[in-house]
């Protein structure tokens, strides 16, 4: 199940959370679910794939998320990162595969000890993930896209040119899925 229809349930389900707060008088409780609800239903659209508008996190070329954005879309972007977390402490499931001589395909890497040997560069596919302060800036480019798609063939091929080895960052489910094929 991927982003836009997880995300279009829990909107629902905070929706009707929060005109049920509103029925039984915790009016003031309704606020900050109907806020959530509303960031819900904007990732909803803005990853559906006729639209695919991944540059409305915010998520810059360094990595980083603007304050406007953190403000914005805090929830999801707290949930995206626990998410990723979460599931590959519970899955035990690699961090990366190493696809050909120098080439590595991942998940985010949220702790030193998730790069593979040798530095190499990262080449970050996700917009909803930020980069890991360990991993330096001039290592780092950010070719924002939604879990489950990809950037463009010719996007990566310019980003592996360096010479350098280099760890592409895909979120987890992109990755693990790829890499087991």
């Amino acid at each position: 199940m991927g982003i836009s229809k997880v995300t279009g349930i829990a909107a629902t389900a905070l929706l009707f959370t929060s005109v049920s707060l509103w029925e039984i008088g915790l009016r003031i409780a309704t606020v900050p679910v109907l806020a959530t609800c509303l960031v819900a239903w904007i990732v909803t659209f803005a990853f559906h794939t006729a639209i695919n508008l991944p540059w409305i996190l915010g998520k810059n070329s360094v990595g980083r998320f603007p304050i406007w954005s953190v403000i914005l879309f805090d929830p999801f972007l707290m949930l995206a990162r626990s998410y990723a977390i979460v599931k590959r402490f519970m899955r035990k499931e690699f961090v990366y595969d190493q696809i050909a001589e120098g080439l590595y395909l991942g998940g985010w890497p949220f702790l030193l000890k998730h790069l593979p040997p040798g530095g190499p560069s990262v080449i970050d596919c996700t917009c909803e993930l930020p980069r890991s302060s360990f991993v330096p800036k001039d290592e780092y480019l950010c070719l924002a896209t939604w879990d489950t798609r990809a950037p463009a063939t010719h996007q990566i091929e310019l980003a592996t040119r360096h010479g350098r080895s280099a760890y592409i960052m895909c979120a987890i489910l992109v990755a693990m899925g790829i890499a087991e094929n």
